[in-house]
């Protein structure tokens, strides 16, 4: 046996020390960042601190604080008022302040606060990692070297800061600039100048006036989303086993033909599809021409039976889905190891016996993490719905939504329907999300991907 040194590293400097013990510098680097590397010549790390800190509190004082005052109300002036003016005797008209302007630069700024509170602590971390070099004589990195550690050691941070700002910009800001427009009533009526209501907007969607569209939607959206799901992974599955059973011939053909529905652009299946069940449309004309029908069926019109058009969507969906679902079960089935099926039917188990206990098993295994992904996306599956039926057939007893309409294309008619009600559409959102991350959760946490990963 060896003897092994552990090796004791010193003590962590805590910032009480950093002050107490270090020089003017590193006391100095409390209220003026990168003082104190720049003392110590690690001039790029120093003149981004300092520049960074520099250029926060000029746009502090010209513009933020301005901004952070304003997003308290969300301006002053909510409606066009006209005001006489006694200096120039004449009567002046005052514009409402524009609150969609506001919030969005009340919203950025506040992610600049908390962005230069992240800078600064990260500040006083390099500050107190330098005091624990020169305390403990370690080597001090040179500007060189820190400058050549962005390019090797810490080369994943490099990588990382454009994203990061993209990640920003084009998704926490535009998030949080949605639910915060939630707790106002920015409306149709207050298309420019409104105010925060709290949880009004909440209370509209789950007890008050849309109560009655959004809980019927919402079950709607549930059962589409797992129909479409089920049906989708169901036959896509059957038609896998079906092209890869033995006999069948020409299998990359077969293959061929259904991957075609899939690589044509989905909305231009989708125009098709709704041209081709329309009240003229070439499928009526058939049905009818074969006698099977007297009078033409309306499958997605405005006077469709919901039901009919329900059942429709899920169908089309089929057409389009399917073939995704069987190509992922071709390779899960092309891998699965034939000494167990070969085994089982040696037993005697039949084919259902087989398809039953080992080939499905292994294939909901597998996709399992994709399924609960399709599910997801189905909850949100905008196109099918939009593009085929509108929402249609309407429904006198919803505010702004249809038979067929999902939350999402609910929402999509709250924002640029007649009403307008953009706060009630930023619920929905939120309340979206919050389905949807639920179940992700739950039902990830309960697959056996997840329990044996």
């Amino acid at each position: 046996m060896f003897n092994r040194k552990k090796k004791h590293l010193p003590p962590a400097a805590t910032f009480r020390e950093v002050w107490q013990k270090g020089d003017a510098s590193f006391k100095l680097s409390f209220f003026f960042m990168g003082l104190a590397q720049l003392k110590h010549k690690q001039w790029a790390k120093g003149i981004a601190y300092l520049g960074l800190e520099v250029a926060f509190l000029i746009w502090l004082v010209f513009t933020g604080i301005s901004s952070l005052r304003m997003l308290s109300n969300l301006g002053a002036i909510k409606q066009k008022k006209v005001v006489f003016d006694e200096a120039q005797g004449v009567y002046i008209t005052k514009l409402p302040d524009n609150s969609v302007v506001i919030l969005l630069f009340g919203v950025l700024s506040v992610i600049l606060v908390v962005a230069m509170i992240g800078l600064y602590i990260s500040n006083l971390n390099s500050v107190r990692k330098l005091y624990v070099q020169l305390r403990d004589g370690e080597h001090v990195p040179t500007n060189s070297e820190d400058l050549h550690s962005l390019f090797d050691s810490r080369l994943h941070t490099t990588l990382m800061t454009i994203p990061i700002i993209g990640i920003v910009a084009f998704n926490i800001l535009p998030t949080l600039y949605m639910i915060s427009m939630a707790f106002t009533n920015y409306d149709g009526k207050h298309a420019i100048g409104f105010s925060w209501t709290g949880f009004k907007a909440f209370g509209n969607v789950l007890t008050g006036d849309l109560a009655g569209t959004f809980f019927p939607v919402l079950g709607w959206t549930l059962v589409w989303a797992v129909m479409a799901t089920a049906t989708t992974f169901f036959f896509g599955v059957l038609l896998a086993l079906l092209i890869e059973s033995k006999g069948i011939q020409h299998r990359a053909f077969w293959r061929t033909i259904f991957v075609i529905v899939y690589a044509v652009p989905q909305f231009v299946s989708l125009l098709m599809m709704a041209q081709f069940l329309d009240l003229q449309g070439p499928l009526n004309n058939i049905l009818m021409n074969w006698h099977l029908i007297a009078h033409p069926i309306n499958f997605i019109g405005a006077s469709a039976n919901p039901l009919v058009a329900r059942i429709t969507v899920i169908v089309v969906n089929m057409w389009i889905g399917i073939p995704v679902s069987m190509l992922v079960s071709t390779a899960i089935i092309q891998n699965l190891p034939q000494d167990q099926i070969e085994a089982a039917r040696m037993d005697g188990a039949n084919a259902f016996q087989v398809f039953n206990n080992i080939t499905f098993p292994q294939i909901l295994f597998v996709m399992a993490p994709a399924l609960i992904q399709q599910f997801i996306g189905n909850i949100n599956n905008f196109n099918v719905i939009f593009l085929l039926t509108k929402g249609f057939p309407m429904n006198n007893n919803y505010n702004g939504a249809g038979d067929t309409d999902l939350l999402v294309t609910w929402l999509y008619n709250l924002v640029f329907g007649q009403t307008q009600r953009y706060n009630a559409s930023a619920v929905l959102g939120i309340l979206i999300f919050l389905l949807s991350a639920t179940f992700s959760l739950i039902a990830y946490r309960r697959t056996n991907a997840f329990k044996e990963g």
